[in-house]
């Protein structure tokens, strides 16, 4: 095994899925000559041809409508989107075309895209470079929405949605582009829907996805001090969720806290805590608590720090799980 970035997990699994099969083309802004402004399609140009990965006008519509065109004419295209909010002058593609192309044509034909978006904060960007969209495009039935948080995964996941017959929307967290971990490729880690417990723990579970894994885990080791055992779980593809796995795991704790980037207010987080509060209420001792950014357009990069979940804010909704163990009679009341 050897140690290998997220980034190249991810240049790697283009590669092999090209090298696999020449019907799978690969383009977007600035992704050929340049490499991608992340690197990620680094080298693909050279080695397959500008007719399989190249550059497009600065356009997302027209990228993504392309796209619709080729998967129409049996092509599997992979687009980038540079950043996430450059991603909304593509949306209307995607939710009324790309999402719908299976069922408006009963099965005849689909659309086995893959939207590639860099996401999330982290990284000292300015507005529309550090958006969390992740809730748009789950709630656009006929799309997967994946967020890979590992290395391995970020390679498995990238090579399951090529091979996925539907559109798979891929959000890759900036922040871990260039985090590393040892790691033997290819690798297959579980399919989509499947959620991974990342960190085992008896009195409490913290679920997180994309960028906000690794400060869940940084969360429940600083919580050791405080004498509590968390237990972190990892949603990897927010659609198809895994709800037996989370839902086994809050059941195993009683106490739930859900940690994003994006903002509280109608994120994925609160979707989750529903379907928790739903399926675990006879098991909890305190209602699902959620982390997340603030109702706020993304802030100036100084004042990212403030408005992103960082594990004094995650270790503060632990705090609020009521652990006498005794029924709190706000909640009786509610």
């Amino acid at each position: 095994m050897a140690s290998m970035t997220m980034a190249k997990a991810l240049n790697t699994a283009l590669a092999d899925a090209m090298l696999d099969d020449d019907r799978v083309v690969v383009f977007g802004e600035d992704v050929g000559q340049l490499g991608g402004v992340f690197r990620i399609t680094d080298g693909l140009a050279a080695r397959f041809g500008d007719t399989r990965c190249f550059d497009t006008p600065l356009a997302e519509a027209g990228i993504v409508g392309f796209a619709v065109g080729l998967a129409m004419s049996g092509l599997r295209p992979v687009v980038e989107i540079q950043f996430d909010a450059f991603g909304y002058p593509a949306f209307e593609q995607i939710a009324s075309h790309v999402a719908k192309l299976r069922n408006r044509t009963r099965g005849a034909l689909t659309a086995p895209i893959v939207i590639r978006i860099p996401y999330a904060g982290g990284i000292g960007g300015v507005e529309h470079h550090c958006d969390s969209s992740e809730a748009y495009y789950a709630h656009t039935p006929g799309l997967k929405v994946v967020t890979p948080a590992t290395v391995a995964d970020a390679y498995s996941l990238l090579r399951s949605a090529i091979d996925d017959p539907d559109p798979v929307v891929f959000l890759e967290p900036k922040k871990l582009y260039f985090a590393s971990a040892e790691t033997q490729l290819p690798a297959r880690t579980e399919p989509f829907g499947r959620a991974v417990v990342r960190r085992p723990g008896t009195d409490g579970t913290l679920v997180a996805y994309g960028p906000a894994v690794p400060v869940a885990l940084a969360a429940a080791e600083a919580a050791q001090a405080e004498g509590w055992n968390l237990e972190v779980v990892d949603v990897r593809t927010i659609v198809p969720f895994d709800d037996d796995t989370v839902a086994a795991s809050v059941r195993k704790t009683g106490r739930c806290v859900v940690v994003h980037e994006a903002q509280g207010f109608a994120g994925v987080g609160a979707e989750i805590a529903a379907r928790m509060q739903e399926r675990c209420f006879h098991s909890l001792h305190a209602p699902v608590l959620r982390v997340a950014g603030l109702d706020i357009p993304y802030p100036a990069p100084m004042l990212e720090h403030t408005h992103l979940p960082s594990v004094d804010r995650v270790l503060d909704a632990v705090a609020r799980l009521q652990w006498d163990d005794q029924p709190d009679e706000r909640w009786v009341a509610a």
